[in-house]
């Protein structure tokens, strides 16, 4: 009786301590679940409908926006533009004509990238959603700017493929990819927790995998 007693104990203790980890690993698993969605729901909300409209880009149409603008660089910043060379080269505008241009042009210009050459300075400003384009003439001092906008839908695609969207949005993207990881590994840690209970978990997990495995290899040229 007494050899019962004592093997049960140990394997009550046992089963105290898995029952232990298990309610710790379920408890960790919930609250990085929880955090990570809610870090989660609106970046992801975002690239599911704009997966949606870059899968059907060619059927909607979009009818650019093309402004054109025209200025005179003022006589007291027409110094900066001899202030370079006449070879070719490439370097930021002066810092008094970019911030000049940047309230005219309503486009911010400053440490921004210009190409030099002889006669004419250009600038290429791609950007979320559109083109821009800036050309000043050396000789005459005349400013061309030209802005294509394609609209929300374009913006919003461009923010999807992370194009002409600057280092804030690419640092975004990557905390977004390490919280969409979270989530999913913290999901199937939940699956795996709850699996018993649920008969139906492991069969929809493998299909889940297995999917758009068979497509990329048979329906996919």
């Amino acid at each position: 009786m007494k050899e019962e007693e004592s093997t049960r104990e140990p394997n009550q203790q046992e089963r105290r301590k898995k029952n232990r980890r298990k309610a710790f690993w379920t408890k960790q698993f919930y609250l990085w679940h929880w955090v990570s969605s809610a870090i989660c729901l609106a970046a992801m909300l975002l690239f599911a409908v704009t997966g949606i409209t870059l899968n059907h880009a060619a059927d909607i149409k979009v009818e650019p926006k093309v402004t054109e603008k025209t200025l005179q660089v003022p006589s007291e910043l027409r110094s900066a533009l001899s202030l370079k060379g006449e070879d070719d080269f490439k370097a930021p505008l002066p810092e008094d004509l970019a911030k000049w241009l940047t309230k005219e042009l309503g486009t911010p210009l400053k440490k921004k990238e210009a190409e030099w050459s002889e006669y004419e300075i250009y600038l290429s400003l791609p950007r979320p959603g559109g083109d821009a384009w800036l050309l000043i003439d050396r000789e005459t001092h005349e400013v061309t700017y030209e802005l294509t906008d394609r609209g929300t839908l374009s913006f919003l695609n461009d923010l999807h493929k992370g194009r002409h969207t600057g280092a804030a949005w690419s640092w975004f993207l990557d905390i977004f990819s390490a919280a969409c990881i979270i989530f999913c590994l913290t999901g199937l840690g939940l699956l795996f927790v709850h699996a018993k209970r649920r008969p139906t978990t492991w069969p929809v997990v493998i299909a889940g995998i297995l999917i758009p495995l068979i497509l990329i290899l048979f329906f996919i040229h």
